[in-house]
Formats: C-alpha cells, sequence, structure tokens
C-alpha cells in the first residue's frame, strides 16, 4: 500500500496538509473545529463520565472527530503522560489517525481557579506572572517560559493555554493574577521572551505553541467585573486607551506567538461592533488579521455558542450580543469574524449543518482546517506523538526546575516599608498568623501569645466579595478594601507587637492604615513561607517593584478610568515602588 503523502516527513508541510485535507469528509473537517475539556480517570485512564463531559472521551474522538483537548485537573506526572498516549493511541486508530493536540491552563504558580489556572502540584512552582511583572528581567520570563516547555513537553502537552497579557488597568478585576501588571511596554518585553521560552526561535518539534490572550486586552472590564458572567460582560474605554492595551500583542504577534484567545468582553462605545470579542469581525479580521498581519489560529475563549454545566450549575452561552442568535447562527457569525475554532464547545454537527445548508461554505472551514492542520505537522505530532512517562516523572518537578522556581520567589517578593525591622536578626520569639508555624520554626522560637513576642509575621490575601455560585466564586472581585472588622483585628495585632505584614497581591489591595502601623510591608505574588522568611532574615534578597499601583481608597478606584493604567488619585504606593533591604 502506497504511503499517503501526508505521512511524508520529507515533503513540505504544506503539500502534507492539502493532501490530508483532500482526504477528509465535512465531518472530520468540523471536528478540527473544536478545542473542548478532558478530565483524566485514576491512573491517567480516558475518562468516558464526569465533570465537563457531555460525551465521553473515545466517542469525542473517534465519533465526534475531535482532535483538540484541554486537561482539567491535576496528577502526578507518569498518570499524565500515560493519559496522553492513551489519547494519542484512540487517535491513531480513527479512518485517517489524525493525532490529538493536548492543552492547558497554566500549572506552575499558585492560583487554583478552574476557570483559568491551577496550582503547580507536580510541576516547579514558581509565582504568579505579577510576581514575574515584578522582577522585570525578560531572561528570567524565558528561562521560565523554557521550563514550562520542558515540563509540558514531557507529559505531552503541546499548546499552553497562556501567557495572559491582558493589562491590569482596573484595580477590581479577577484576572490580574495572570498579567504582567500594568505596564504596556513591560508586559511586552516579557511577553517576547515567554513566546520564545515556549516556542523557540520558531514553532517546531520541540517547542509548545503559546495561545495567548485575551486579544485585544480584558482589562478594561466595567466596575471591574468578569465577562464569565452576564454582570460583567461590558467592555470600555473612558479614557481612550484602545491602543495602549493593543501593546503588548504587537510585541506577541512579532515574537511569532502561534494562537491567539479573544476575550468575552462586549466592547461598548466604541466603532466596534457592540458584540463579543468571539463574534467581532472588526476585531478579529480587520484589527488583528490585517491591520495586525497574525495568520495563526484564532481559538474562542471558553463556552461561547452553547449553554452549559459547570461544577454542578447551569451556565448560559458567553455569546454577549448575540443572545439572540441560534448555536448555528452564533457560530456562522463568529467563523464570519475570523474564528478558527471554538474554545470548550463539542458540537461539530454545527458546522456540518451550516456547510450542508449553504450558509457556511466549505471552503471557509478548508481555511481554518489548514491553519490547525498545519500546526500538527509542523509540531511534529504525525512522526513523534507519544511521550515517556518514566522520564515525565524524572522531568516534572525536577530538582533544577524547582529551585529556579524557588529563587523567583524570593526575588519577587516586593518589600514596601521596612522601617528599620528589616532583615531579622538571630532566633526572635516570633508569633505568626497565616503561615506555618512549623515553617517558621526553623527561622525563630514560636509563640502562641503575640504579647510573648518580639516580632509578628501576618500574612493576609487581597480582600475580595464573596460571590454567590460554585463557579464565580472562584473569581475574587469586588471591594479591595478589608472589612471593617478585619481591619480592627489586624491593627490590633500591629500595636501589640511590631509586625511583619505580607500581602499577597491577586489584584491591589486598599490597605493605607496597615502601611502605617505594620514594622514592615511586602507584597507577595506567590511565594511560599520559607521564601518569605528567608527575605525577612536576609537569607535572600527581594527585588520586586509594584506591577500596578496601591489604591488610596475604594472612592479612588471608582473615580479612576478602567482603561488607564495606574490612574487612582493618591496611591499609597505607586506602579514600580519597592524598596532595597539592607
Amino acid at each position: 500500500m502506497t504511503t499517503p503523502a501526508y505521512r511524508d516527513p520529507n515533503l513540505p508541510v504544506e503539500q502534507r496538509v492539502e493532501d490530508l485535507l483532500a482526504r477528509m469528509t465535512l465531518e472530520e473537517k468540523a471536528g478540527q473545529l473544536f478545542h473542548t475539556m478532558l478530565s483524566m480517570a485514576p491512573g491517567g485512564a480516558l475518562a468516558e463520565d464526569g465533570p465537563f463531559l457531555r460525551y465521553g472521551t473515545t466517542e469525542l474522538v473517534t465519533g465526534r472527530h475531535l482532535t483538540h483537548f484541554n486537561l482539567l485537573g491535576q496528577g502526578d506526572a507518569g498518570a499524565m503522560a500515560r493519559w496522553a498516549n492513551r489519547m494519542q493511541e484512540l487517535a491513531a486508530a480513527t479512518r485517517l489517525g489524525i493525532p490529538v493536540t493536548l492543552s492547558t491552563d497554566p500549572r506552575h504558580a499558585f492560583t487554583d481557579n478552574p476557570g483559568a489556572s491551577f496550582n503547580s502540584g507536580a510541576f516547579s512552582a514558581w509565582p504568579e506572572p505579577l510576581g514575574l511583572a515584578a522582577i522585570g528581567d525578560a531572561e528570567l520570563v524565558e528561562r521560565f517560559a523554557d521550563t514550562v516547555r520542558r515540563e509540558y513537553l514531557a507529559v505531552g502537552f503541546r499548546v499552553a493555554l497562556h501567557p495572559q497579557i491582558d493589562l491590569a488597568t482596573e484595580p477590581r478585576w479577577s484576572r490580574q493574577s495572570g498579567t504582567f501588571g500594568s505596564g504596556a511596554e513591560l508586559s511586552g518585553e516579557l511577553v517576547a521572551a515567554y513566546v520564545r521560552g515556549l516556542q523557540g526561535p520558531r514553532l517546531g518539534p520541540r517547542s509548545v505553541a503559546a495561545m495567548v490572550k485575551h486579544f485585544p486586552g480584558g482589562g478594561p472590564q466595567k466596575d471591574g467585573e468578569d465577562p464569565h458572567f452576564p454582570h460583567g460582560k461590558e467592555q470600555v474605554y473612558p479614557g481612550g486607551m484602545r491602543e495602549y492595551h493593543l501593546a503588548p500583542f504587537r510585541a506577541a504577534i512579532e515574537a511569532g506567538c502561534s494562537q491567539m484567545m479573544p476575550y468575552y468582553g462586549q466592547p461598548v462605545g466604541t466603532d466596534w461592533e457592540e458584540v463579543g470579542f468571539g463574534f467581532n469581525k472588526d476585531v478579529l479580521t480587520g484589527l488583528l488579521r490585517e491591520r495586525l498581519g497574525f495568520d495563526g489560529v484564532i481559538c474562542t475563549d471558553w463556552g461561547l455558542l452553547t449553554d452549559a454545566e459547570i461544577l454542578g450549575e447551569p451556565a448560559e452561552a458567553r455569546a454577549w450580543g448575540v443572545e439572540h442568535l441560534s448555536v448555528a447562527e452564533r457560530a456562522a457569525k463568529a467563523l464570519d469574524a475570523g474564528t478558527d475554532q471554538f474554545g470548550g464547545e463539542q458540537c461539530p454537527e454545527v458546522i456540518v449543518e451550516l456547510v450542508r445548508s449553504g450558509r457556511v461554505p466549505e471552503e471557509r472551514i478548508d481555511a481554518s482546517v489548514r491553519r490547525l492542520l498545519r500546526e500538527k505537522f509542523v509540531l511534529g505530532l504525525f512522526e513523534n506523538p507519544y511521550v515517556d512517562p518514566d522520564r515525565a516523572e524524572e522531568i516534572v518537578g525536577a530538582a533544577e526546575f524547582t529551585a529556579a522556581g524557588e529563587a523567583a520567589q524570593r526575588r519577587s517578593l516586593t518589600v514596601l516599608t521596612g522601617n528599620g525591622l528589616l532583615p531579622l536578626r538571630g532566633r526572635p520569639d516570633l508569633y505568626v498568623r497565616g503561615m506555618s508555624a512549623e515553617a517558621a520554626a526553623a527561622y525563630g522560637n514560636v509563640v502562641t501569645d503575640p504579647a510573648d513576642a518580639e516580632v509578628a509575621v501576618l500574612r493576609l490575601r487581597t480582600p475580595y466579595e464573596p460571590r454567590p455560585g460554585a463557579f464565580e466564586s472562584f473569581f475574587h472581585a469586588g471591594s479591595l478594601a478589608f472589612p471593617e472588622e478585619e481591619l480592627k483585628e489586624i491593627l490590633r495585632l500591629l500595636d501589640t507587637v511590631p509586625t511583619l505584614v505580607c500581602v499577597n497581591l491577586e489584584r491591589p489591595a486598599v490597605l493605607p492604615e496597615i502601611a502605617e502601623r505594620a514594622a514592615a510591608l511586602v507584597a507577595d505574588y506567590g511565594a511560599s513561607d520559607a521564601a518569605l522568611l528567608d527575605v525577612a532574615f536576609g537569607l535572600s534578597r527581594a527585588e520586586g517593584r509594584l506591577p500596578f499601583e496601591l489604591p488610596r481608597s475604594m472612592a479612588a478606584v471608582e473615580a479612576s478610568r478602567p482603561d488607564v493604567p495606574n490612574d487612582t488619585e493618591d496611591p499609597v504606593f505607586p506602579y514600580g515602588h519597592g524598596i532595597d533591604v539592607p
């Protein structure tokens, strides 16, 4: 039997793509246009039922012809590698044997939000991207992304659903910890380094493709609410800073990013059509394709077409501005806008019907399938889809990666005030709250009453307003100010004993009283107790500088413009603030 041209690695990629495309049925083409979620059964087995699964894994691959999957949940490295191999074996047994492309949300930091990222688990633990921005070292970001690449390759992930390069210009927005802060220039430098680390000089067999998000910048959300939810769908530009938010995406495109994800937001008060960006031809074709010259894959954010169930609760499709359209009409509008692939969806029959009814020409489907197939060939998936589970266990969380992540945690810490307290000396009597007493015992004598302490160490998180719903509860939004009773309790401690306060900044906290009365104030963006204590005792050097300003009041936040960086009046600490400890 003659080997099909698409199986010949010696032929040009374009020739292989055209050969495979010509052999595909409409149903097989339609399956390529969906990039959906999958969970993994214990031990790396394929899941045939469970959360997020409308269909079992076998049905999705063999019956519905999907070949792009986003793994949810965690597991050990060996299990993930075995799962990846089983996925590839399942795909290899299909008529054309098109390999699957496996993707993941971020897995290398401290956030655990099923709609955004997972904590590091088996992978090396680094600060959140905000912490990398606080360090501001492009070479470090490239080394970090290269570490991500090596650990992802070991378990079979070939697409990173990151970096997230929205600009953190609305202090209340819940997605800031995944960004590089409010500075467009710094974000551009760091995203270019990130793309180089993931993809290398050019996309190839040892690359992880970067799906940069969320075009054209999801930061300027009205009232800081998030467009995962209907009450947060509006994106606004009262300060006229639209071009500012585009700057990091220009840098990503120049660096060669392979994929781009538009956000859910619906622009309001601009010259763009007032529909979500995944349906927005002004933005995807006019801006991204034609003006910025991007020719990679455009994959929508998850769940734009169909209503679903998330964590046991009903969730409407995020079809902002086109809620009145049918699922098929939404899909047709997104395709006309320039979308190549639908994230979090698994309804290829809708595409088949659109083509057979004449509403969408098959040539339009072919254009997107070409992009998607080309990437599979360039990544070398047709030649080498499998991974080594034993090797995966050696690589993921390897000592060198873990040490590099721990060093970055220490560097990212941002000393806002020291007041002569830092560095701590000797083995003082320590009272600790919000951190492990066991970790603190390596540095001092832990006491249970602050009145008996020489120094206290208090770890806090950025305040937020708890939201109803299992899924929305993961999105920390609303007020940035500490509730009155909590603040009183914090200040009582600060007045009792000299206290080092460390605030984890997933958003810009409002903390003027704490800043005034703490003996020392430090910000972290994902750091272990040991990292903080090493810096406090002068064993490691903190290098961080604030990646956004810290507002003085919620009134100042509410008066600021969502699209304008660092726009609050008289901030407690400005963008870029940080001091060196002697």
